[in-house]
């Protein structure tokens, strides 16, 4: 072995974990950039805004995260745990931010886990926190890409390669929550594949791998969803339904507010599809520039001019994802800081 050998060890390069990033990647560029035509046209339309329309659509992006808010809330009042939905609102703009920049969805609910807990010093109701309000917002946006989906086969505007990804799209959220539902029944064999399943994703990423975590985590996540029962599931669900729908709200009266009225259809349809999309592109947290360019290619198929669509999407997410992302770091910075205290308050104190 030469000198430079041994010195420097072999790099170990994987070019398929790349593709997916790569093939995302040129799907954006290629939706994009020709829309950057119409942002010289796009200053014609910012002028003619109604501006008090733009002020009622951040209103209902408030509404939004009070339905965040409030599904922690009455998820933690299901097992008589007390957490405002004030203290609710800002745990999801924090956990949202974490993500942005640790490990996407996972890592906000990672961080939505560790608040909660140190609120209620309960990991099930931690675990049940972190976990059901992703369950349920999944769910609300599969069924609203389901009625775009259905609108855009009856005006015959999706292509079969279109139908066949955006099916795809949908079958995989389904499978997930149908592997929510066979955790729950067949705990057992369930908690064998986790473990399976964890140890091989564990190996493809180098990393050290500790089966008892899987266990401990399936075993909090059945317990959770065990108090669910008996109909307690609807206030969190009326929460998640409003975050969704306060959300879809926001971007109706952007349209408005630039003079383009859509109907109930193709709003559905523009908002619910790219989201699904940007879930699967799991590796653009908040699904940045996914859901931005899907949501200017399908407007844009549904006659919407572009230069409307360029304003009303970047702004819609201006006051939807980026404004209440910088928010997020704010308020995870006080909720850090109350960890903080509430560590030093249950520390001894020295008598000297």
């Amino acid at each position: 072995m030469s000198e430079n050998e041994r010195t420097f060890p072999a790099l170990r390069l994987h070019p398929w974990r790349y593709l997916p990033i790569l093939i995302i990647l040129g799907l954006v560029v290629h939706l994009l950039v020709p829309q950057i035509a119409a942002l010289e046209k796009s200053w014609a339309v910012i002028q003619a805004m109604t501006w008090w329309v733009v002020i009622l659509a951040i209103v209902a992006q408030v509404l939004s995260y009070i339905g965040s808010g409030y599904m922690l809330h009455t998820i933690m009042a299901i097992n008589q745990q007390k957490l405002s939905t004030l203290k609710g609102i800002l745990i999801t703009m924090a956990a949202n931010s974490i993500g942005l920049v640790a490990g996407g969805w996972v890592g906000g609910d990672a961080a939505t886990f560790g608040w909660v807990r140190q609120e209620t010093h309960d990991g099930n109701d931690a675990a049940l926190a972190s976990t059901l309000p992703t369950m349920l917002n999944n769910v609300i946006l599969a069924v609203v890409s389901g009625i775009g989906v259905i609108y855009l086969l009856a005006i015959h505007d999706l292509s079969q390669g279109q139908l066949l990804g955006f099916s795809v799209v949908l079958l995989l959220i389904c499978l997930l929550m149908a592997g929510a539902v066979a955790t729950f029944r067949y705990p057992e064999p369930a908690t064998r594949l986790a473990v399976k399943l964890s140890g091989r994703w564990a190996k493809m990423r180098h990393k050290a791998f500790q089966p008892q975590d899987t266990m401990v985590s399936v075993q909090r996540f059945i317990q959770s969803w065990q108090s669910l029962g008996h109909g307690r599931w609807m206030r969190p669900a009326l929460g998640a339904l409003a975050n969704t729908g306060f959300d879809m709200l926001t971007l109706y009266l952007m349209f408005i507010a630039a003079g383009h009225r859509v109907r109930p259809g193709v709003l559905f349809a523009g908002y619910g599809l790219p989201y699904m999309l940007g879930k699967i592109a799991f590796v653009f947290p908040g699904g940045v520039g996914v859901v931005e360019a899907g949501m200017v290619a399908l407007y844009g198929s549904l006659g919407v001019p572009n230069e409307v669509s360029a304003v009303v999407i970047l702004g819609y997410r201006l006051i939807s994802f980026w404004i209440p992302s910088l928010l997020g770091f704010a308020a995870a910075a006080y909720l850090g800081s109350g960890a903080s205290k509430s560590k030093e308050s249950q520390s001894p104190v020295s008598l000297g």
